[in-house]
């Protein structure tokens, strides 16, 4: 069955083209060029991955994410104007996974999707038998098959990409990894670059859902010019 991709945007052309690009690939589009026209697609459809546009005519793309993030963890990409640090910041923090900056190439667009629903689909599905299915420390613990998080036995809402951050950081327990190699294991090495603060985003808002401290933190230590570690 085709994986079902929502894209909302207000500028035609650029929907219409992204639209054309990703058909080309059987996915299943759901286009819409206004947000009220995109909520009653999320909510009745069982949706792959979403696209979302920051600028919209009725709705920002940030309150289309927060809403999705309410019921569901399928994978949010958000498109934002050029050199807006600021919309990369707030769409991440709200539980977006990835940002695209306008003009793109639809090539590179779809190259992201793919990678964000191999990441998704993959810590989705049982395992192999090869790692842990439950992994635990310090009141922390995350089911690998389900999911699901727990802190001191209270659920812990986490996106895909925060989910897959501490499961990869647990799994690797005492040893730093580097922001590449995160990238290297979550997304595949196809759109890395050293300017990307995807991944520091990413931590500082796991950091304050675990309520911990960037001074003396109980779970995820910075190593500055390596990466980032939780301690044995």
């Amino acid at each position: 069955m085709a994986d079902k991709i929502l894209i909302v945007d207000d500028e035609r052309e650029i929907a219409d083209l992204v639209e054309v690009y990703l058909q080309n690939e059987n996915f299943t589009v759901y286009k819409f060029y206004t947000a009220a026209e995109a909520m009653k697609c999320i909510q009745s459809e069982n949706l792959d991955l979403a696209i979302l546009d920051v600028m919209l005519p009725d709705m920002s793309g940030f309150e289309i994410c927060r809403k999705i993030r309410e019921r569901y963890h399928y994978p949010v990409i958000m498109l934002t104007a050029k050199g807006e640090e600021i919309d990369k910041i707030t769409g991440l923090t709200l539980g977006a996974d990835d940002y695209i900056t306008k003009p793109f190439l639809p090539l590179e667009l779809v190259a992201r999707v793919k990678a964000q629903l191999r990441r998704y689909k993959r810590y989705n599905t049982a395992g192999t038998g090869m790692e842990e299915d439950i992994l635990i420390h310090s009141g922390l613990v995350l089911n690998i098959k389900t999911h699901e998080c727990t802190l001191n036995e209270k659920p812990l809402s986490l996106t895909p990409t925060e989910f897959s951050i501490l499961r990869i950081l647990c799994q690797q327990k005492g040893e730093v990894v580097s922001s590449e190699e995160l990238f290297r294991q979550i997304w595949g090495d196809e759109y890395f670059s050293k300017s990307n603060n995807t991944i520091t985003v990413h931590i500082r808002h796991l950091r304050e859902k675990l309520g911990d401290s960037f001074e003396e933190p109980r779970y995820i230590k910075t190593v500055w010019g390596c990466g980032y570690k939780i301690e044995k």
